[in-house]
């Protein structure tokens, strides 16, 4: 999988958690899951369910805490379907 598919698949998963659609509309990987898209911890928890759901993988709590970002979410990714 590339990084553009590991983005969309991202994205689809956040968007029900956004609160800010504009920051959304431009995600990169420097997008910040709750500065940027002002996802709460909450709703963090619910992204890192289903991002273990999507992939068929499961984060620990260190790799939790680390997933703050698209960039951060997408190497958690890529390390654990290594």
């Amino acid at each position: 999988m590339n990084r553009e598919e590991l983005i969309s698949k991202l994205k689809v998963i956040v968007k029900p958690y956004i609160q800010d659609e504009e920051a959304f509309n431009n995600l990169t990987e420097d997008t910040d899951f709750i500065n940027d898209l002002k996802i709460n911890s909450a709703n963090l928890v619910d992204v890192v369910l289903d991002v273990e759901d999507e992939f068929d993988i499961e984060i620990d709590n260190d790799s939790m805490e680390k997933m703050l970002s698209v960039k951060s979410a997408m190497e958690i990714i890529e390390a654990k379907l290594a």
